[in-house]
């Protein structure tokens, strides 16, 4: 070799350790194809350049960060007063990849970073990449963009997904963001795309600042750039987020699981589009070995299998806390009753919980919820009873099972019931429009027409006559009332509420000797012997009659003495041929003359003191149907003070019964509102 030669050997030589870097002298752009001998780069925390050229951000230590910034400023804004223009576009493209150190485990990520400095002393890393902290994360003071390629998603963040790409502005709050992926060109369509899958990929952002667009672009290194980027952020102003000059760089962080994330070349151009990277000199990857069989791995395998367990035994006590919460009482009395059973769990769900909002009203007996049966979406109402008498309980199941098994459109259909703890659950049709006794008395809801009343009046006549000669037991329902008289959807009225009930065989006598029922239809005779018969049924149907006629209930203290009694008030305007004046006013003379009289005088003639004066249902339904003519000769038998023994003594005999109420001596359905179905 000669002398002369020597030179041009030197120069070929510091030209081939030179093509790594970029052109140093030009301020606007740098390419690092491999960072051997990249001198004007600022490494921190973990960070560091392997001997390939390979630039490791992180390596598998849980916790740390790393961080890798072109140590000179890059000039974004000239002063105002500059002759040559300058926009704030810039184009940058660099190859990633991020390793886990337990396959497929999110490990948060890397971030591309503008950044007003290099100074991050007081940021933290895990979720906030090593660049923001929890106090100042949103600030416009912290004129900071950044790309993040995270792997994990931090609710707090709003983050999509656990493999997504954001664009953030001051704030790990993506700006906008979008599931990691690509366009492939030749099939047409976005093909998902592995942040923490080990193999590198090739990312591209472009921002064009006279068009206001941000675009993001990523796709597996060896490929070209796709068409379509993957992110384009719209109408984004950076004038005010990038100052005059800016650090450009990258910055990662790990967590709770460790990884190595690296980067494998960088191109950068502040006035233009960056130069491509040439990818068959970029350094490989390290070998990626399986994970690590140490005792941190052994250690975790214990933990899981510990949680295992302690999963099973808390799965297991919430299992008999839930049986217990739906535990039923079960005797084998009952089986003969079954198919009228319910499950307290499905009463439990159809009432979302027996909560206040499903109720439908309350009273001494318990509260009524409206419910949806989950199998069948039928709508019910649930009625819950306490009782605490065993043989009590088993006589009165029987008596539900009977009652389960009456079959007329006049009366609420009662389709079973469940026990749990003392408690009997009782499961009747649901009743839309509620009770009567709110259309009769509450000025909220909706006056009935005559004919809407006649027909119930009628309805409910034919309910009882079914209980007392149709059905295949004697049913005697010792609380005939309007507020039991309950309303279907075309306002059809349905005789409900057989708490009472009693049931015996035809031919035989009721043996029932405690006077229950309410104040106003109790036939005078429970008060000497105490039994109820199918005439004491007859004598609350005539004060239900008169009560609808009306619109009064049977008795009503704070009217006139001789006026309080609505029988006795009826009688008297009879006796003087005024009957009509007491047709209920809302009524406003709208109705049937013949069909009202009947009703009145029918009314009392089955109110009459006198039990054999009484007509049966079956009579009273051929009157109300016009297959029977009413037996006007009545009139003297009843005028003549038959009725309650007087009209004097009539009083006197509501007024006393109006004071027992305090005393509880009728027993306990006392009540003079039955809320089945209300509201």
């Amino acid at each position: 070799m000669t002398t002369n030669s020597l030179p041009i050997c030197f120069l070929i030589i510091l030209c081939v350790h030179l093509k790594p870097l970029a052109s140093m002298e030009d301020e606007n752009q740098f390419i690092y194809n491999g960072f051997h001998g990249a001198y004007n780069l600022h490494l921190d925390g973990v960070a560091k350049i392997f001997p390939n050229g390979l630039l490791q951000l992180t390596n598998m230590t849980r916790q740390q960060i790393g961080r890798a910034f072109y140590k000179l400023p890059i000039r974004f804004n000239k002063p105002s007063t500059t002759l040559s223009a300058q926009t704030l576009s810039f184009s940058t493209n660099f190859v990633f990849a991020i390793v886990p150190e337990i396959k497929n485990i999110s490990v948060h990520g890397i971030a591309f970073a503008i950044s007003r400095s290099m100074d991050f002393t007081k940021e933290v890393g895990s979720q906030y990449f090593g660049l923001l902290n929890a106090s100042n994360n949103g600030f416009d003071s912290n004129h900071l963009l950044a790309i993040e390629l995270d792997t994990l998603m931090n609710p707090e963040f709003n983050d999509i997904n656990e493999n997504h790409v954001g664009i953030d502005v001051n704030s790990l709050n993506s700006y906008v963001s979008a599931p990691a992926m690509y366009y492939s060109s030749n099939e047409g369509i976005n093909k998902s795309l592995g942040l923490k899958s080990g193999n590198p990929i090739h990312v591209w952002i472009d921002y064009d600042e006279v068009e206001d667009l941000l675009n993001v672009t990523l796709a597996p290194m060896g490929t070209m750039k796709p068409e379509k980027p993957l992110l384009s952020a719209a109408h984004i102003n950076l004038s005010t987020i990038l100052l005059d000059y800016m650090y450009v760089g990258f910055s990662g962080a790990t967590g709770a699981v460790g990884g190595s994330y690296y980067i494998l070349g960088w191109s950068f151009n502040r006035s233009g589009q960056a130069q491509s990277l040439q990818l068959s000199d970029l350094p490989s990857l390290p070998h990626q070995r399986k994970p690590r069989q140490k005792p941190g791995l052994e250690i975790i395998l214990s933990l899981i299998v510990v949680s295992i367990v302690m999963i099973i035994s808390i799965l297991g006590v919430l299992y008999f806390v839930k049986r217990k919460k739906y535990e039923e009482v079960h005797d084998d009395w009952e089986e003969e009753y079954g198919p009228h059973r319910f499950s307290y769990k499905d009463l439990y769900k159809a009432t979302k919980g027996f909560v206040e909002e499903e109720l439908l009203g309350a009273g001494g007996f318990g509260k009524v919820y409206r419910g949806v049966l989950p199998s069948s979406k039928e709508q019910v109402a649930v009625k819950k009873v306490s009782h605490d008498s065993k043989q009590g309980m088993r006589e009165f199941v029987a008596e539900i099972a009977s009652m389960g098994r009456l079959r007329h459109r006049n009366l609420v259909k009662l389709l079973g019931y469940s026990r749990r703890r003392g408690e009997l659950l009782l499961v009747y049709d649901f009743m839309p429009n509620g009770s009567l006794d709110k259309y009769l008395f509450c000025s909220e809801k909706q006056s009935l027409s005559w004919t809407q009343r006649y027909r119930i009046i009628r309805g409910v006549a034919s309910g009882l006559l079914y209980l007392h000669e149709e059905s295949e037991q004697v049913v005697l329902h010792r609380d005939v009332k309007a507020s039991n008289v309950l309303l279907d959807a075309d306002m059809n009225g349905r005789l409900g509420d057989f708490g009472l009930a009693r049931l015996y065989d035809h031919g035989t006598n009721p043996e029932t000797t405690h006077v229950v029922g309410t104040v106003g239809y109790l036939a005078p005779e429970l008060t000497r012997i105490g039994k109820a018969t199918t005439s004491t049924d007859v004598f609350a149907f005539g004060a239900f009659m008169l009560e609808v006629a009306c619109g009064r209930r049977p008795i009503e203290p704070q009217r006139l003495p001789k006026d309080i009694v609505l029988v006795d008030w009826v009688l008297e305007n009879w006796n003087k041929g005024t009957i009509l004046e007491t047709v209920d006013p809302k009524l406003g003379g709208d109705y049937l003359k013949e069909e009202m009289e009947l009703v009145l005088k029918l009314g009392l003639l089955c109110s009459h003191s006198n039990v054999p004066t009484r007509p049966s249902m079956r009579q009273v339904v051929q009157y109300l149907d016009g297959d029977a003519l009413f037996p006007e000769i009545l009139h003297e038998a009843i005028s003549v003070g038959m009725l309650y023994m007087g009209n004097e003594t009539s009083t006197e005999f509501g007024l006393s019964f109006l004071s027992s109420i305090q005393k509880s001596s009728i027993g306990s359905k006392a009540s003079s509102q039955s809320i089945l179905n209300s509201g």
